[in-house]
This record gives C-alpha cells, structure tokens and sequence, in this order.
C-alpha cells in the first residue's frame, strides 16, 4: 500500500493517515534527499540554480510538506501512538538538518553560484535564498572542526528531543486535572456558558473522550453529576473572571500555574522543570561553539534587531514608560478590592476584582458582548473585510478531508480576476488531546514549477468555547466532544475575536505572496521579530464601529452592536494597559536575559532570574508556588527562545502601519492594496525594515503604539 505521507499532490488525506506511515515515510524522504544530493553535486563542476538549488528546493519542499502534516496531527489529534512516531523521527531530522548544513561540498557549491555571474541575473528571491543558504550554513557549523560538528548535531537533536517533550508535559498537565462540582452554589457569579461547557464535560468526562471521533451519547458508566472544570482555557478563564466561590478560583489558579513542575495537584508527575536545566546549558554551548558569547546574540542573527542592547533597552525603555501607569492601576484594583472587604489581594482574585472593577467603570464585559459575537457572522464580516481592503473573496469548500468533523476548509480568491491566492482550514474548538493557544502553520507553500504556481494552503487553529445546545445562552448539551452540533452556534467573546483576527493576519501572509520560491514565499525567511506585523496589524479592525458593523450582529435578531456598548468597548479598552503592557515586557525581558546571562558556573537559575526581573519591573507579584517558567512554551518548546520580545517589537510596526489607516480611512481601498503589495506579498524575499519603508515612507516609530496603548509619553 502506498504510504499517504508520500503523496505530494494535492492536499493532505486525512483520513488514511496512520501513526504508522510516519516514521517509514521520514526515512524514504530523507534516504532519498541524501541520495539524490549527492547526485547533484556529482553530477557537474558548474553549478547554477537550475541544476542544484531549486531541485534542493524542491526536496526541501517536499519534506516539509510531510512532515507539516505530521506535526499539525500531533497538535490537533495526540495520541501516544501518535507521539511516539513523531518522537521517533525528531532526532532523525535533526541529524539530516545538521549534516546538510555541514556538508562542505554543498557549501562550496552555494558559495561558487554567490560569486559567479549568473548571481547577478538572478531575480530578488532568488538571491535572497542563496544569501540565507550561506548565513544557514555558519550558523550550522560549516566552519567547525570534526570534532566541533560531531558535538553540535548531539545538541541540536538534544533540544529538539527535549522541546517536544516540555510540549507533551504541558499537554499532559492541562489535561490530567479537572475540578468536579456537585453543588450548584459553587457556580454562583459564572455566565450561563461557562456553567453549560463545565455540564458538558461532566456528561462526557474527558478520559473517555477519543481524539478524533464524535462522542456517542454518554451511558450511566461515563456520565458524571454536576458540573467539570478544566484547565483549559474556555473553561478556566471564566472561572477566575466571574466565580464568586473564591476556594474555586483558588483551586483552578494553583492547578493552572504548577501545571508541569514539581508542585500543585500533580506534583513531579509532569515536571517540565529537569528539562529547562537541561535545555539552557544546551543552548548555551551551542551559541559558543558558533562563535556567540551567548544564545540570545545567535538568536538575533536572523532578526530585525542588531544587538542584546538595542532589544535591552527597547525592552526597559518601554518598562519606564509603562510602570507608573500600572503602579497607579494595580493600586485603584486593591482599593476597589478592599472597599468589597478583601484585605489580601492574591493572585487568584486579581482578574476577579479586576472584572468587577471594569464593568464597575465601564458597565461592559465579555459575556455581555457574546451574543453580538456568533461565529458565522464574525467569519462573515472578517472576510467582508479582506474584500473591502484587498479586494479578495472567501468561500466554504465543501467536500474536502479534514481530522475533525467541526474543522471547514476555505478558498480565497482574488474577487476581479477570480484567481485563487490560497486554501486554509479552520479549526476553533478547544478538545482534549488538543494542544492550547493559537497558531497558524504551513500546509502548503506557493511556488512556481513547471505545471504552474502551486496554491499555499494554510492551518489556523484556535481554542474557543465550542458550540453548547440549540441556543448558545442557556445551559445546554451536545454529544460532540468539543464539536458542534447542527444547528448550534457558537458565540465569540471579543476577546476570541481579536485572537481570530490575529493568526488570521498569519494567515494571510503565508496565503497571499506572491513570490514563486517557497524558501522566501510568505512567512519563510521572515525575520522572527517582524512576522508578528501582519497579525497584530488585523486585530485593529475589531474595534472600528465600520468594520464591527460587518462582524458583530446577534445572534437572535441580527442587531448591530449598540453604539452604547462599542462606547463602553472603547472606553475600557486601555482599562489596565499599564499593567498589560508590563506584564508582556516580564516575559520578555525574562526570556531575552535568561538567554543573555547565562553562566554555566552558576546554571539557569530560572526563578531568581525571574525574582529579579519581576523586582525591577513588575507590579503585580504571583505567590512563591507560581512556577510560569514550566509552561512557557514559548520560548522552551517553540521559536521564540530569546525572541519573546518579537511581540512587542512587531507591535511597533503594526501601530505605526494602522496609523496609516487612520489617518486614510480604514477601509482606503489604495492604502490596502499597498500594504498588500508592500507587506504581505513579498514574504521573506526582501528585508523587513526595507519593506516597511516602502508602505510607510519611513522608518517606524513608537507613538502610535504609545497611543494605541493609552500610555502617555
């Protein structure tokens, strides 16, 4: 039978994807990348693009492909026999990724196409590729000696080993505790959805809930009375933001926050701990071996950011100008707190009170903007607004296999020539056996072959609260484990929404380009602390009365959202900005010096470190038992080690691009198709800053952030 994973036309087939195709068809992939390499390097003395890089491309390509597929299901559908195969190959690559990077001949051959003549007619992308090829290959140890090479594959399959193991602990750990709750005076203070998605989790408990099928309705031997906690985020949230009971909060907050360490409710039993010991001296040593003083000057040589002291001091001068502004926040919410008889504010009554506060000032929250929020007329309006600025449609494509039947797969198109630009699918629903948070990943990347330019495709998965019953505001029920019944709809806060808007803006840069090289095309060779611009950029329309007029509607009567409740949005929307702000430069700054200050005399010293930057610039200060460090999967599982300050530093670029916006209507039909142009077409081809210039006129400032943020200069 022939291995699906092998299939490189078309789209993924979901459906007869087993954990056993998996390793089989890494090891035809890279067998048969190494064979053919070293064929084309055998195969002439003169080298040019034609006759190696793009056919390297095209191998390059089609693992990608693979194993894309590979880790969007063990993201969205884990399962142990599913995470052993993807464990299993995860050294594998990171040996093929080291030794390509350090094969001599392949460097030489790079080298002679940079310096011969044909360089010169090569178009930007092109051009662009190779030059990142040459820096790729330093930072691989093209120019270590044997010994030195031999070390650095060691570590680089190490990391990737324990990366993917802080991923399964945390997984693990969200999922292995639950709160049950059998008397209905416990739920006092939470909003009707919140008491129906912890019914529905009682009625299919999550241990029985299989990863990728509908539940059957529940028998006697599965069902549970009351009401099931979990910390997931649609469930957990809501319990710290609204319920009275405060052992509950307590409780959930404890659970949450000792997720993966030695302490809490699981104590050890998922200790993500030992692997951050491991992890930083790793790191570490690898940045030394290429010549770096430390990981975080390595991780800036693919960033926007040319030195550890200019991220420094963008980082603490943003801290100075925030601080006395959640220093007097954090001091109106314990007075407030204190007037309601709480003299001690903890950690577990901060979002609480801070709730409370907030409708008190503003007499709006999340749940009152629900109803205004339902999932087809926010989808509706969000790509009424890709319409409106780029001039591009989105339809529904049916038919198509996906690994969830909740998840819808989407075409966009140029709305004027019918081209289609590119496909995403659509996965919102928070599940067991479902890794948190939001991303957008690559299914497919644009290029060009000889049958024509290949569609990207893309994946934008996120974990809101699924559908519950016929009508979303009563407590209700279905039988699908996180899924959504026919007929139910679910309803969005507005915090869901911005998020929807963030990886949608992903989205579009990786769908959108218009570079024919997959190594360049959408958000492939993109500096790590400019590819959060396009994303933070959408979140802007959420609050623009003419864009909320396309994506809020009720969902009984299709009203528009008062103008009273978008004043009280508007209103409340800097409530805590200080505080927010300074809770984002912690963990950047957290990140970026744990990396920068590493002494192998000493070790991590992960929370003293953390102590200490909380010292200097936090506000709000979390009990000893807190371990965060354990489940920042940011920067221990994913791309943002020593790069956690790309939010903020990308976050100056969308302010400053949006302003351009304001300043020319929002939806300026010229002003989109410009920053189309300029911004989401190009992909990684050319550089961020020079782009940036090209839509602005110049080179950014950060004001509009400021301003966006209410922070005064």
């Amino acid at each position: 039978m022939t291995n699906p994973l092998l299939e490189f036309s078309g789209l993924p087939r979901f459906s007869v994807i087993l954990p056993e195709h998996v390793e089989p068809a890494v090891d035809a992939l890279l067998a048969g990348n190494r064979t053919r390499i070293a064929a084309l390097l055998d195969a002439t003395a003169h080298y040019t693009w034609d006759n190696l890089i793009q056919p390297i491309e095209d191998l390059e390509e089609r693992l990608e492909h693979a194993w894309s597929t590979v880790s969007h299901l063990n993201a969205v559908v884990n399962s142990e026999a599913l995470r052993a195969a993807y464990n299993a190959c995860l050294p594998k690559l990171s040996d093929y990724a080291a030794e390509m990077g350090q094969n001599a001949r392949l460097y030489q051959a790079y080298k002679a196409i940079a310096a011969g003549p044909e360089y010169t007619a090569l178009s930007v992308a092109q051009k662009k590729i190779i030059d990142n090829a040459l820096r790729d290959f330093h930072l691989s140890g093209i120019d270590l000696n044997p010994a030195a090479q031999a070390r650095y594959k060691a570590i680089t399959q190490e990391l990737s080993k324990l990366a993917s193991q802080f991923e399964e602990h945390l997984l693990d750990a969200t999922h292995g505790w639950t709160r049950h709750v059998t008397d209905a005076a416990g739920l006092a203070g939470l909003p009707p959805t919140a008491v129906a998605l912890a019914r529905q989790r009682a009625e299919v408990a999550p241990g029985f809930l299989p990863p990728a099928t509908l539940v059957p309705p529940c028998t006697s031997q599965d069902k549970l009375d009351g009401w099931l906690f979990t910390l997931e985020l649609p469930s957990y949230l809501p319990v710290m933001k609204y319920a009275d009971h405060r052992t509950l909060r307590h409780e959930m907050y404890e659970a949450y926050v000792t997720r993966a360490s030695e302490l809490g409710p699981n104590a050890g039993k998922w200790d993500n701990g030992p692997i951050i010991e491991k992890l930083l001296p790793l790191r570490h040593e690898l940045a030394q071996l290429l010549g770096f003083n430390n990981y975080a000057e390595l991780s800036l040589a693919k960033k926007m950011a040319k030195s550890s002291s200019q991220v420094m001091g963008f980082l603490n001068d943003l801290a100075r100008r925030s601080k006395p502004m959640a220093e007097h926040e954090f001091t109106e919410l314990r007075e407030f707190a204190h007037a309601q008889g709480i003299e001690t504010l903890e950690a577990w009554d901060i979002p609480y009170y801070t709730e409370k506060l907030s409708q008190h000032k503003y007499a709006i929250s999340q749940e009152d903007l629900r109803p205004y929020f339902p999932e087809p007329r926010v989808l509706e309006g969000l790509f009424a607004i890709m319409n409106r600025l780029y001039n591009l449609s989105v339809r529904e494509v049916k038919g198509v296999e996906v690994w969830r039947p909740d998840v819808r797969f989407y075409e966009v198109r140029d709305a004027a020539t019918q081209e289609v630009r590119g496909q995403f699918y659509l996965d919102l629903y928070a599940r067991p056996h479902k890794r948190g948070g939001a991303w957008m990943a690559e299914c497919i990347t644009r290029k060009r072959t000889a049958a024509g330019v290949q569609t990207p495709v893309a994946y934008l998965t996120c974990n809101f609260s699924a559908p519950i019953g016929d009508d979303p505001d009563v407590q209700g029920r279905t039988n699908v484990a996180g899924g959504r019944m026919p007929g139910a709809t679910a309803l969005f806060t507005h915090d869901e929404v911005l998020t929807l808007f963030h990886e949608f803006g992903h989205g579009l840069h990786h769908l959108l380009t218009r570079v024919d090289y997959a190594g360049v095309a959408g958000i492939n060779g993109v500096a790590w602390d400019a590819v959060e611009l396009p994303s933070q950029f959408m979140e802007n329309w959420c609050w623009e009365r003419e864009a909320l007029d396309l994506i809020a509607g009720h969902y009984q009567t299709g009203a528009p959202l008062p103008q009273s409740m978008l004043d009280k949005m508007l209103a409340a929307k800097n409530f805590q900005s200080g505080l927010h702000m300074l809770r984002q430069l912690e963990f950047s700054l957290f990140d970026f010096r744990l990396h920068l200050e590493f002494d192998p005399q000493k070790g991590p010293q992960v929370r003293e470190l953390l102590d200490e930057v909380r010292a200097e610039v936090a506000v709000i200060r979390p009990p000893a038992f807190n371990r965060f460090a354990n489940s920042f999967s940011h920067i221990f599982a994913g791309d943002y080690g020593a790069g956690y300050y790309s939010y903020k530093w990308a976050e100056v670029l969308s302010s400053d691009a949006y302003a351009k916006f304001e300043e020319r209507g929002i939806f300026d039909r010229a002003t989109g198709l410009h920053f189309l142009h300029t911004v989401l077409e190009q992909g990684g081809s050319r550089e961020p800053m020079e782009l940036f210039v090209e839509f602005r006129g110049r080179e950014p400032t950060i004001d509009a952030l400021l301003q966006h943020s209410g922070i005064a200069t």
